[in-house]
């Protein structure tokens, strides 16, 4: 009974992955995309910056990450306004 429902969750999972891809996208002019990447690139550095901070055992080392975790959100709110 249990692997029934299992696969019937994955079926699920699968067909709303497919809908999800068939739905056409906007297209972004060439701006909107190197600002869609600059925000996606610093998003990506602030996660690492944090996941280094979590796992730092050197006090120095989390020293600079938040420094830089601080630097990147000051840039991030740059971009929204």
């Amino acid at each position: 009974m249990a692997r029934g429902w299992e696969s019937k969750s994955v079926e699920a999972q699968q067909a709303d992955a497919s809908e999800k891809s068939a739905k056409p996208r906007a297209k972004m002019s060439a701006e909107q995309a190197a600002a869609f990447r600059e925000k996606e690139s610093l998003r990506l550095a602030r996660e690492r910056a944090l996941q280094q901070i979590r796992a730092s055992t050197n006090p120095r080392h989390r020293k600079l990450m938040e420094e830089t975790l601080t630097e990147l959100d000051e840039r991030i709110s740059r971009l929204k306004e």
